[in-house]
This record gives C-alpha cells, sequence and structure tokens, in this order.
C-alpha cells in the first residue's frame, strides 16, 4: 500500500518524498482514512510507530479543504500534549509535513513567556499544539478563544493523566464546540483513559497495532539485580565492559541526573542533562546534541520518556526503574524504533521490587535477570510471577556485631580504638570528605547513598571506588552491613 492510496493529496505526497517515507505504517494506513472521513479515533500504538503523520496529515488536508479562514485569537485543529518536548516535536511534523502549504502552525507550552506566544495568536493559527496548563492561561487572558476549534487531538493521553492534568482537560473540553472530530492517541489504556473517552469521542473508529501496553518485539530487554549504593559504579562498569557509546539513561530525580552526569564527565564521555528544572531552550539543546551525537550520553528524568524522536538509538539504561509502570513502556520505546532493533537494561535492588512486578504484568512478560560478577546483590530482588507478584520478600540483612570490651577493661576493639571512640572519629573524618570537594564537579549529595571521594582526580572511575561518605550537613554517615 502507499501513501497516495490512502487518499492524500499532491502536496502532502511530495513533502513525504522528500521526507524518503516510502510505505505507511500500520497506525497510519488505518488512521488516515478515517480522519478524512471526519470519524472520531481512539487508539492504541506504542511509541515509534509512526502516529503523528496517522494524524497530522490527513488533519493538514482537511484543513487546506475546509473553511472558514481562521479567525484572530482563535485555532481550527488544536493539539493537546503532555510535555513541552513532544509539543516541538508535534509542531515540527506539522511544518514538515504540511510544507508549502498556506497554513499558520504555533506551540505553546509553560516554561517560557506567555507574551511571544500572546502575539503569535492575534492572528489566529490553524493548528495550535499545547500544554494543557499554559493553554488554559491563555484562554482566561483571551488569547486564544475555542469556538472554531473544528478537531481535537489528544496525544499521549495516559500522559497527560498520569501528570495530574485531568482537571485541566475537563476544563478545556467543557470550553470546546460539541460538534467537533476527536483524535485520542494513547500507548496505554487504564480503566481512566477508557473513562475519557466514553464521555469525549462519538462512535469512535478503534485501532490497535500492537498487543496492548506491550513493548517492542525488537528490543532486548533484561534485568541486572544490584544494591542501589553499587548503581553508579555498576552503570560504569557496563558502559566499559561492553564498550557501549551511545545511551539514553534514565533516573529517578534530578539529584540522580546531577549525580550520574559528573560520574559519566569525568570518565571522559561527553553528556548532557534533561529534567523538569532545566529551562526549556536548555532542554531542547542537549536533546539536539544527543541526536546529532555531539553528546555520547543523555541523563534524564522520566520528562524524556514520551514523545522523543531520535533516530538510530541503540540503548536505554535505566538506572532507577520508573514509578509508574507505563513509563517503562515509554522509556524503552526511545530504540528500537521503527522496526529497527534496540537494548534496554535495568539495574534493580530490592527496594524496587514492586515496581518490577507492576512492569512484568503490565508488559506480559518476566524480564530475564542477568548478574553482573563483582556487583551481585546483598539485598536479593525476590522473583515474581507471571502475574507481576512477588514470590518471595527479601529477608531483612542482620546488623552486624560490634565487639565489646569485658568490664572494667581497657581492651579495644578493631584497629585499637574502643567502639565509643571510633564512632566519635568517624564524625569528623565525614566532614572532612564533604569540606575536601569544594570546588569538584559532583553534587555534593548522592541519591545512591554512597558518596564519591571528593578530591579523586577526573578519570574513569573504578568498579567499587565510592565509599560511603558524610552528609553535606556534617552527620555520621550511616554505615551498611
Amino acid at each position: 500500500m502507499s501513501f497516495a492510496s490512502l487518499g492524500l493529496i499532491d502536496p502532502l505526497l511530495r513533502n513525504l518524498q522528500d521526507l524518503n517515507y516510502q510505505t505507511p505504517t500500520p497506525v497510519q494506513t488505518r488512521a488516515i482514512p478515517a480522519v478524512l472521513s471526519g470519524k472520531d479515533i481512539m487508539a492504541a500504538a506504542q511509541t515509534g510507530t509512526g502516529k503523528t503523520a496517522g494524524f497530522a496529515l490527513p488533519l493538514l488536508q482537511r484543513l487546506t479543504q475546509l473553511g472558514p479562514a481562521v479567525s484572530s485569537n482563535r485555532a481550527r485543529v488544536l493539539v493537546l500534549v503532555p510535555t513541552r518536548e513532544l509539543a516541538e516535536q508535534v509542531l515540527q511534523s506539522f511544518i514538515e509535513y504540511g510544507k508549502g502549504l498556506d497554513l499558520r502552525c504555533l506551540a505553546t507550552y509553560g516554561g517560557v513567556s506567555i507574551n511571544p506566544q500572546m502575539m503569535k495568536l492575534r492572528k489566529g493559527v490553524d493548528v495550535l499544539v499545547a500544554t494543557p496548563g499554559r493553554l488554559l492561561d491563555l484562554n482566561r487572558q483571551n488569547a486564544v478563544q475555542f469556538d472554531q476549534v473544528q478537531t481535537l487531538v489528544l496525544d499521549e493521553a495516559d500522559r497527560m493523566l498520569d501528570l495530574g492534568f485531568a482537571r485541566e482537560l475537563n476544563a478545556v473540553f467543557a470550553a470546546l464546540p460539541a460538534r467537533r472530530q476527536t483524535l485520542l492517541f494513547s500507548a496505554t489504556f487504564t480503566d481512566d483513559i477508557r473513562a475519557m473517552a466514553e464521555s469525549i469521542l462519538r462512535g469512535p473508529v478503534n485501532i490497535s497495532v500492537s498487543p496492548p501496553n506491550a513493548t517492542a518485539s525488537r528490543i532486548k530487554q533484561w534485568v541486572v539485580p544490584v544494591d542501589k549504593r553499587n548503581k553508579p559504579d555498576l552503570l560504569m562498569h557496563l558502559l566499559a565492559e561492553n564498550k557501549w557509546k551511545h545511551a539514553l539513561v534514565f533516573v529517578k530525580t534530578r539529584n540522580g541526573v546531577d549525580y550520574l552526569a559528573a560520574m559519566l564527565d569525568e570518565a571522559g564521555y561527553a553528556v548532557d542533562t534533561i529534567h523538569g528544572d532545566k529551562p526549556q531552550p536548555a532542554r531542547l539543546r542537549a536533546l539536539e546534541r544527543f541526536k546529532t551525537r555531539e553528546v555520547d550520553m543523555l541523563v534524564a528524568t522520566d520528562v524524556a520518556a514520551r514523545g522523543l524522536d531520535i533516530d538510530d538509538l541503540p540503548l536505554v539504561i535505566n538506572v532507577d526503574l520508573p514509578i509508574v509502570a507505563q513509563d517503562y513502556v515509554h522509556r524503552i520505546g526511545r530504540t528500537g524504533r521503527a522496526g529497527a532493533s534496540g537494548v534496554a537494561v535495568s539495574l534493580v535492588c530490592a527496594d524496587e521490587a514492586p515496581q518490577l512486578a507492576a512492569i512484568e504484568a503490565l508488559i506480559r512478560q518476566t524480564l530475564p535477570r542477568e548478574e553482573e560478577p563483582g556487583f551481585e546483590a546483598d539485598h536479593r530482588v525476590p522473583q515474581t510471577s507471571a502475574t507481576g507478584q512477588l514470590i518471595k520478600k527479601p529477608k531483612k540483612p542482620k546488623k552486624p556485631k560490634v565487639p565489646q570490651a569485658a568490664p572494667g577493661s581497657m581492651q579495644v576493639a578493631s584497629k585499637g580504638l574502643h567502639p565509643q571512640s571510633a564512632k566519635n572519629k568517624r564524625k569528623p573524618a565525614a566532614q572532612g570528605a564533604v569540606a575536601a570537594g569544594k570546588g569538584t564537579s559532583l553534587p555534593s549529595s548522592n541519591p545512591f547513598n554512597v558518596q564519591k571521594p571528593r578530591s579523586k582526580p577526573a578519570g574513569k572511575p573504578a568498579a567499587g571506588s565510592h565509599k560511603p561518605a558524610g552528609n553535606p550537613a556534617g552527620g555520621r554517615s550511616k554505615r551498611r552491613p
């Protein structure tokens, strides 16, 4: 089947030819005719299947064929997305597919000044791509009205609910014209998504091009059990051992992103970061540098898990498992896109066993486990069943016994010190370790419960080199068994 057979007009076909699009994907084959005919859609398609073109191409065609022309501070097509990055990506797709068409497109999102967006909306736009919060801000300031909206697109609908946009979405739905076309795209379908679909869709065409909540079959996935404190060293070991040169690394927190980025930088990797506290222009620059391979490693939180179109990404590493199981599907979906193969490895500690079980239940498969010699976990990750249940809970490790001196004796324990004296001497040592770190590139706090020696010169860290140190407040460090 060709794109021409789907009923697309010549200008769109020429743009697709320039972009080297040869054959429509399954989701495009089913979605494009349905959108052209004006029907509502409820589509389940995993990331990387070409769903953006599935709605952008037919909507561009409808905009050129249907009137009236858009008025000031109005939009004819409204596309709601969960993140700034996805908004920019979807906007770029509309621009590339619609080259040569006399249509105006705009993306609006928070984190940047609202005034330039308000100025661009004065002439009206044919396609407005927006995050829910910024869209409502613009609406409250009368910068955009919804009475000319012909089509509403919800892209990554499940992610918008995960991020807490339910109230904003309901406010947008209430303000839109009752007679409209609605297209809902999501990689996963929860009960909340289905309930929302029932309230806003009218006789939708149901499209499913992969098993629900499945991960791409071409992605090789496995888990490496490891203690949390050893995750940074294990990451560096795996990169060196496997000679991995280009990877997207996911971490749960911003502090984790900064810490691992500093380690990778010390080891000689070109590295950049993306997280929610980073200004939008810096996030876009980091992504562009990674896509052009100016940067070897991109360390990110889940803000980068969805909507990032990165060609030829061979590897995704989950240093931390996501809290929400569906985010695992989107994280590893950055690789193995459009039929390509990829690798996804997850470093899992005992505390993350419930998340692992939830992920395996969601994707309907048990992930193979491969222990890495020298990094075997002291706190074992319990086994999980095919239904995602924990089979055996990990046993709590016993606290080490501290030798006690005989009553009335001056005998000392280990290193010639009385236990109480040893405890007192450890405290200033920990404070000194923190103080010595002034001027280094490593963050002062370590989310992995292990402190890297602060005075260590730059260079590739050796496995096992990260020893606990005192916390930034100068308190005594906790020793693990």
